[in-house]
């Protein structure tokens, strides 16, 4: 049974807290997982949370600072001691291609995986597979940063009541499928468009336009909101996004879920996230992360 959820491992910015450890997400993708910006303590937070090294296919960094990817060492050596049995595909920004090698191999150990990397330079398509669909767009921070934006390919839902208009059941239903019409019944004429399901990891960035492209038309949307709206002007300064600023992207993309995360330690109260986020016009599905929740996708529209 395919299982698409968003696991979150650390939700805080620059400083962690009690409550918060460094940032660190899993997206489960049917048999995939996609590890994002494994901050300062991830491995421990995986163990918390139940992701196992083996669940890992891909890492995917936006930028390198500390909060997003001290981790990597300690993650990529857990791949290594554990010895997942199947490559691992790390995307980074090139320009930090020597902070990369330098967390790569920040220790000795006994490397057993083929742990393959994949640098981004530009916009564009990072991997094509019957799966997803994964981009990479440049945004706005004082170092180099890259969101990702995870597209299923459309497809076709089959409908019961025009199968059993025309007659079709059991196994023709999937030798339709496969051969496109059956006895004169086109696939077409039994089945509807079924939109592929989209989601956007966007962290630390200022408004612009990767981040309005990443964001558009997506089933669930992951963004940071370092700052509430009173101190945008802090937001701004640092390369960082409010409350209210990540809600109304998510609002003017058509976002069906908001998942606000990477909270300053400054602020102790989360539910003014939602108040400013609510304020901003989102209507939708909206989740203010804390560490260790699972967040599934939506179902289909």
């Amino acid at each position: 049974m395919s299982v698409r959820e968003f696991v979150v491992l650390g939700t805080a910015s620059q400083v962690p807290t009690r409550a918060r450890n460094h940032n660190g997400y899993l997206l489960r993708w049917d048999g995939e997982g996609i590890l994002f910006d494994p901050g300062e303590g991830t491995q421990r937070q995986m163990l918390r949370a139940g992701v196992a090294a083996h669940d890992i296919n891909r890492i995917c960094v936006t930028h390198f600072h500390g909060d997003h990817s001290l981790g990597l060492a300690g993650v990529i050596q857990r791949i290594n001691l554990d010895q997942v049995p199947h490559p691992v595909t790390a995307h980074y920004p090139a320009s930090g291609q020597k902070f990369f090698d330098r967390l790569r191999y920040a220790t000795a150990y006994r490397e057993t995986v083929r742990l393959r990397e994949e640098p981004v330079a530009g916009d564009g398509t990072l991997a094509q597979a019957a799966p997803y669909t994964l981009e990479a767009r440049r945004l706005s921070h004082p170092v180099e940063s890259f969101g990702y934006r995870i597209t299923e390919p459309d497809g076709r839902r089959m409908v019961p009541e025009l199968l059993a208009r025309h007659g079709i059941k059991g196994p023709d239903v999937g030798r339709l499928q496969r051969e496109g019409s059956l006895g004169g019944v086109t696939l077409d004429e039994v089945s509807e468009h079924r939109r592929g399901q989209r989601f956007a990891f966007v962290m630390d960035t200022r408004l612009c336009a990767g981040v309005d492209a990443l964001a558009e038309g997506c089933d669930m949307l992951v963004i940071e909101s370092t700052f509430l709206d009173e101190d945008v002007s802090l937001a701004t300064d640092h390369g960082h996004l409010t409350a209210g600023q990540a809600a109304r992207v998510a609002r003017e993309a058509g976002v069906r879920h908001l998942v606000l995360t990477h909270f300053s330690q400054r602020y102790t109260d989360p539910g003014e996230f939602e108040r400013q986020a609510r304020a901003a016009g989102f209507e939708g599905e909206l989740t203010i992360a804390a560490d260790l929740v699972r967040v599934p996708l939506p179902k289909r529209a």
